[in-house]
């Protein structure tokens, strides 16, 4: 089956519930029994998200929570498997959002095509969920909800846009977390991401030297 160059949810967001709840950390491990480098497609995303907090209806800036990330995605036919580090740099940073460095799975199913929708199904060790892409990926949105959410935690949803450019290497996106109860929906804060993305090749050289 034809591989699709498609770019993976550079799904992220704001606060690790294990720092925000003190709960046991809850893992998706990838299953399989060996590790390869040629077995697909792979890409590695490297990006920078810039992060807003939902204040008396207006979003305003919050460059605490701001953070740097990168993201190993292999692709293979109709599914992603990506491990997504990623480092929180402000020195003001209050430690409300669980460690400055975190790392998270996700596995991306995609499994029918209705209404000329491609049905995304969604393994995460930070839930499961749905979503839906145009036939290229190059439009994506995504939801994911929670799971193991405390009560009191100020959000239990992320809700992901993206925007693909593949002839510029370049992924736009919007990562949004709301808190979902007896349907109703409340906004707490967004992440504007923006990543390129480098494949493999060859160089001429060492591509730094020591001065």
């Amino acid at each position: 089956m034809k591989k699709f160059l498609v770019s993976l949810v550079a799904i992220t967001f704001f606060f690790n519930l294990t720092g925000c709840m003190g709960q046991k950390k809850q893992v998706v491990i990838p299953l399989s029994s060996t590790a390869q480098i040629e077995d697909t497609y792979t890409i590695i995303w490297n990006g920078v998200s810039l992060a807003y907090r939902y204040t008396s209806g207006a979003w305003e800036r919050d460059a605490r929570y701001d953070y740097i990330f990168d993201v190993i995605q292999k692709r293979y036919d109709n599914n992603w498997k990506s491990v997504k580090s990623l480092h929180r740099m402000h020195p003001e940073y209050d430690g409300k959002a669980g460690d400055r460095d975190q790392t998270m799975y996700f596995n991306l199913g995609y499994n029918n095509l209705k209404d000329n929708k491609v049905e995304t199904v969604i393994k995460s060790s930070l839930g499961d969920g749905i979503g839906s892409s145009d036939k290229e990926f190059r439009d994506q949105e995504l939801i994911i909800y929670l799971k193991d959410v405390s009560l009191f935690s100020p959000y239990n949803k992320i809700k992901i846009t993206q925007k693909y450019s593949y002839e510029e290497g370049k992924l736009t996106e919007t990562v949004l977390l709301s808190k979902e109860k007896n349907g109703k929906e409340t906004l707490f804060m967004k992440n504007e991401e923006t990543a390129y993305f480098y494949i493999k090749g060859k160089l001429s050289g060492a591509p730094t030297v020591f001065r």
